[in-house]
């Protein structure tokens, strides 16, 4: 039987389409799950900055109280672009502490050359970046999202391996802090997790025993670390009052559960981490 024949879709210009920048600001606005960011709730749009400035979009994770700070531009992306996507992530990092903050920015086209400046900047800053386009098929045309760099997901640019060998020299010149929270942890939990090692990828540090990982830790900025416990699904809610205990925020999953921290907040509330280390040994207990 011949496949049906599909019609080809054509992108088009928004300008061209007699639409502009606000247009587009109100369409993400009201339906924040166009992003593909998950269940964001709007917060604010051209929200005023302290530099002089306005922020195009202020969006909330209700699950775990992450923000993110969404700029939008019709066109190609530019440097005064991406300067602004960060000031403004910055402005409301400082001013929210305590939350998970990610650049988001919204472009027509993001070419070669501004997406490797971007994938550069992940590094160091949480962003993310997303295309916006018209798409016209047979007739009826549809406004469409398509991420192109999340700093949440690992890149895969489809190359061969690279036989490198990733271990304590990598990671002490990538990100020398994950080691040290990696550290923190297995000597505030060090009753459990005797004996335990830190094993080391290209992407995280995980902290193993017996064939085990308890943990993996992967890189932020700031000297934090993304920390992934595995919980029993009957314990999760217990995990979550001790990190609502000492106010970080986290995404939890079936079975596992995510949040960000660092060295310095694991020594000043030990007893939470050696109880959530605990917790996540039941996990293996029961495998």
């Amino acid at each position: 039987m011949e496949p049906t024949p599909l019609p080809i879709a054509s992108k088009l210009s928004i300008r061209e389409c007699g639409y502009n920048e606000y247009w587009l600001q109100d369409q993400i606005y009201e339906n924040p799950s166009c992003l593909g960011l998950g269940e964001l709730d709007a917060i604010d749009k051209e929200r005023r900055q302290s530099s002089g400035g306005r922020l195009d979009l202020l969006m909330k994770n209700a699950e775990d109280d992450a923000m993110y700070e969404v700029e939008i531009m019709l066109g190609d992306t530019d440097e005064s672009h991406i300067i602004r996507t960060i000031e403004y992530w910055d402005n409301e990092k400082r001013r929210w502490p305590q939350r998970q903050h990610t650049a988001v920015l919204v472009a027509e086209s993001i070419t070669r050359r501004f997406f490797n400046v971007i994938h550069l900047l992940s590094h160091s800053i949480p962003i993310i970046a997303i295309q916006a386009n018209i798409i016209e098929v047979g007739g009826v045309r549809s406004l469409h999202f398509t991420k192109v760099l999340d700093t949440y997901e690992e890149i895969d640019d489809g190359a061969a391996p690279d036989n490198k060998t990733y271990d304590l020299s990598y990671w002490k010149e990538r990100a020398s802090w994950v080691i040290e929270n990696a550290k923190a942890l297995q000597e505030v939990s060090e009753e459990i997790l005797e004996h335990s090692e830190l094993n080391y990828t290209k992407f995280y540090i995980a902290i193993t025993l017996n064939s085990n990982s308890y943990c993996f830790l992967h890189k932020r900025s700031d000297g934090k670390s993304l920390f992934e416990f595995r919980i029993p699904d009957h314990l999760l809610e217990e995990a979550k009052e001790l990190l609502d205990s000492i106010s970080i925020t986290y995404i939890s999953k079936s079975k596992r559960l995510r949040f960000t921290s660092d060295k310095k907040t694991i020594e000043q509330h030990k007893d939470v981490f050696k109880k959530l280390t605990a917790i996540s040994g039941e996990y293996w207990a029961a495998s």
